[in-house]
C-alpha cells in the first residue's frame, strides 16, 4: 500500500517563459541536468552538496509504502522532511526518528530523483484483541506489546485473548506469519491455569478447541492438520484436539 504527500513547489521559470522555448530546449536542458547529476553524484562527497544547491532538486512530495495502521500525519511529523530543502537531504537520520514510533518496527527513506523521498515502512502487525479494565479492547502485537490502534476505526481480522502473554503472542504471531490460513481459523486464544497441572493453552478453532503447552512450536501445532483431514474423510468431527502428549494428537469427538 503506498500514499502520496504531495508538496507545493516553485519554478525558477515562469509557465509564458517554458512555452517560449522549443521542445528540443527543454529536452536539452534536462538532459545536461541529469548528465550533471550523474557525474556530481558520482563524487564521494561534494557532489551531493551541489546538487542540493539546485531547486530541481527541492522535496516535492513524499511517498509512503507499507504503511496501513501509521497515521501518515505522525509519520510526517516524525521524518520532519523539508520541502524548502533538497532530497539530498540527510535520509538515515529520518528513518531513525520513523522507527521510534510504537507502529513501526522498519524503516527505510531513499530518494528517487529529482524530487521524491521514498518511504518503505514494516509495521508492527496485530495479532490478537485483548480486553482492558475499562471493557475496551486493545491490539497487541507478537511480542506482547499493546498497540495504538482503535479497533472501532481500523477493522483487524484477529482473535480474541484473555491476556497479552508474551509467549501465547509469539505462538500466534508464528502462525500468522507462517500458516495465515490457520492463523484466520482463530477465534480465541487463552493461557490456562488450572492448580496442579502445568499451564496450557486453549486455541479456539471455529467448534474445535485445540489443547496445547506452552512450549508448542508452529511445526507441533500444525499436526492437528493431518488429524483433521482424515476425520473429515471419515465424516466425523473433533471437539477438541489434544497436543499436550508428545508426538500424539488426541481427537476427542462429541
Amino acid at each position: 500500500m503506498a500514499s502520496v504527500v504531495r508538496a507545493n513547489s516553485t519554478s525558477s521559470d515562469s509557465a509564458p517563459d517554458q512555452e517560449a522555448r522549443p521542445r528540443w530546449w527543454r529536452v536539452l536542458r534536462l538532459l545536461l541536468v541529469m548528465v550533471a547529476v550523474i557525474a556530481t553524484g558520482a563524487s564521494p562527497w561534494w557532489g551531493p552538496r551541489a546538487l542540493s544547491t539546485l531547486d530541481f532538486f527541492h522535496v516535492r512530495r513524499v511517498v509512503f509504502e507499507g504503511m496501513r495502521y501509521t497515521p501518515r500525519a505522525e509519520a510526517l511529523a516524525l521524518l520532519e522532511v523539508d520541502t524548502l530543502e533538497s532530497v539530498w537531504q540527510e535520509l538515515a537520520p529520518m528513518a531513525t526518528r520513523l522507527q521510534s514510533h510504537p507502529l513501526v518496527a522498519q524503516a527505510s527513506v531513499e530518494r528517487q530523483l529529482p524530487g521524491t523521498i521514498l518511504v518503505r515502512v514494516t509495521e508492527r502487525e496485530p495479532v490478537a484483541l485483548v480486553r482492558r479494565k475499562d471493557g475496551r479492547l486493545s491490539p497487541v502485537d507478537g511480542e506482547g506489546h499493546r498497540l495504538p490502534i482503535d479497533p472501532a476505526q481500523v477493522p483487524m481480522d484477529v482473535p480474541l485473548a484473555s491476556s497479552s502473554d508474551s509467549t501465547l503472542m509469539h505462538l500466534l504471531e508464528g502462525l500468522r506469519s507462517a500458516e495465515p490460513a490457520l492463523f484466520a481459523r482463530v477465534e480465541r486464544a487463552d493461557r490456562v491455569k488450572t492448580r496442579g497441572t502445568p499451564d496450557e493453552f486453549r486455541v479456539k478453532l471455529g467448534a474445535t478447541t485445540v489443547r496445547t503447552l506452552p512450549e508448542v512450536t508452529v511445526d507441533r501445532f500444525k499436526d492437528i492438520l493431518p488429524v483433521e483431514a482424515d476425520l473429515a474423510r471419515n465424516r466425523l468431527r473433533a471437539v477438541e484436539l489434544d497436543l499436550r502428549f508428545r508426538n500424539q494428537v488426541i481427537a476427542r469427538q462429541p
